[in-house]
C-alpha cells in the first residue's frame, strides 16, 4: 500500500504544469569541494548543483558525509579547500555577519525536530519570528497558526514538545524551518526512526509543502523509498565524493555499481532497475 501511494503522488506532482516550467536556474553549486576532520576525509573533490524549484535528493550509507553537505550549504562549515556558491555568490570566505543573511534563504529540519523541550509548540515555532523581525504579537500568532495548519496540525500551539509523537515533532520542526519563507528546505533524515505509515506522511508532507509554497528543496536520507516518493533527482554520496547525479528514472537503470546494488539491496519496488 506505502509503494503505491508513494508513486502515484510522484507521478501526479510531475505531470503539474507549474513543477515543468521551472528554469534551471542554479541555487547552491559545490565546487571541488574538500573537508576533513583530523584524518578522515569526508568530502573528496565534491561537485554538486542544485536547481531552483527542484527535490534533489542526497543519498547515500552512514557516514557518507550527506549531513556535513548541509552545514556547508549553510556556511555552519567551511571547506577545507573548493568554493560553495549560493545564488552565484561565493560563500566560502564570508564573515559570520554576512552568513547570516545568506542562511535566511534556508529553512532546515534536523534528525529529532530540535525543538525546544520547555516550550510549548507555538512557542517552539514562533521562536525564529521573535528573533528575527519585527512583527507584532497578532502577526505572529497568524504566520504560527498559517504553519501550523500547512504541516496538517492545527490547534496543537497549546501542546509541549513531550506531548508529541516522533512524526509530531518533525512536523512542528518542518512549521519552525518554513515560519520565516525560506527560499530553499533542506531535510537531514526527515524519516529517521519514524515507523513507515508515519514516514510515508512525512513524504507526503514534503511533496504538498514543494507545490505549495514553490521551495527548493534538499532531503539528505538513506531512505530509498522516502527518496523515490519526493525525489526529482538523486546525487549518491559514496565516500565524500558524488559519484552519480541524475533523475530517479535514470538511476533505476544507472550502470553505477554501488549504486545499484545500493538501490537493488533496499528492496523497494520503485527503485528496482527495469533491465538488468
Amino acid at each position: 500500500m506505502t509503494e503505491t501511494i508513494s508513486t502515484d503522488r510522484r507521478a501526479e506532482r510531475r505531470e503539474t504544469a507549474e513543477r515543468r516550467q521551472h528554469s534551471r536556474d542554479l541555487f547552491v553549486e559545490f565546487r571541488n569541494v574538500e573537508k576533513a576532520y583530523g584524518i578522515k576525509n569526508v568530502l573528496r573533490d565534491a561537485n554538486l548543483k542544485v536547481f531552483r524549484g527542484e527535490v534533489l535528493v542526497i543519498l547515500g550509507g552512514s557516514g557518507s558525509g550527506k549531513s556535513v553537505t548541509l552545514r556547508h550549504m549553510l556556511g555552519l562549515e567551511a571547506p577545507d579547500a573548493g568554493r560553495v556558491l549560493v545564488e552565484d555568490e561565493d560563500i566560502t570566505d564570508l564573515p559570520e555577519e554576512e552568513l547570516y543573511r545568506v542562511r535566511k534563504k534556508f529553512g532546515m529540519l534536523f534528525q529529532s525536530g530540535a525543538l525546544f523541550d520547555s516550550m510549548t509548540v507555538f512557542e517552539n515555532v514562533a521562536f525564529p519570528l521573535r528573533e528575527h523581525t519585527e512583527m507584532s504579537e497578532e502577526e505572529i500568532e497568524q504566520s504560527v497558526n498559517e504553519k501550523l495548519e500547512l504541516v496538517n496540525l492545527p490547534n496543537t500551539g497549546h501542546l509541549m514538545p513531550v506531548d508529541l509523537s516522533g512524526g509530531m515533532r518533525k512536523r512542528v520542526g518542518l512549521a519552525r524551518s518554513i515560519v520565516l519563507n525560506p527560499q530553499v528546505i533542506l531535510y537531514d533524515e526527515p524519516t529517521t526512526g519514524l515507523d513507515p505509515i508515519t514516514s510515508q506522511k512525512i513524504n507526503e508532507l514534503i511533496i504538498d509543502l514543494q507545490s505549495k509554497l514553490n521551495v527548493t528543496s534538499v532531503v539528505v536520507t538513506h531512505d530509498i523509498q522516502s527518496a523515490f516518493s519526493v525525489g526529482d533527482r538523486i546525487a549518491f554520496l559514496n565516500k565524500g565524493v558524488f559519484e552519480w547525479v541524475g533523475t530517479m528514472d535514470e538511476a533505476r537503470d544507472s550502470d553505477h555499481p554501488v549504486l545499484r546494488d545500493f538501490l537493488k539491496a533496499s528492496a523497494v519496488t520503485a527503485a528496482q532497475p527495469t533491465r538488468d
